[in-house]
């Protein structure tokens, strides 16, 4: 019961902390997760998007 107690008496007493905590914690995690898929996305699909093979068909003109 003490880790309740703590997070009660520090995050969920006060509306104006628990509601700004619920926004940055839905936040972090929507970065999070979108960092995760998308490296999971381009691991799975190495060498088959158009970052991998964009030098077979593009010349660089300088």
């Amino acid at each position: 019961m003490g880790v309740f107690n703590t997070f009660y008496n520090t995050i969920a007493k006060r509306n104006s902390i628990f509601v700004p905590t619920i926004f940055a914690t839905a936040f972090a995690f929507s970065i999070s997760f979108d960092v995760g898929v998308t490296s999971f996305w381009d691991r799975w699909n190495q060498g088959k998007q158009w970052k991998d093979i964009r030098h077979k068909y593009v010349q660089d003109s300088e």
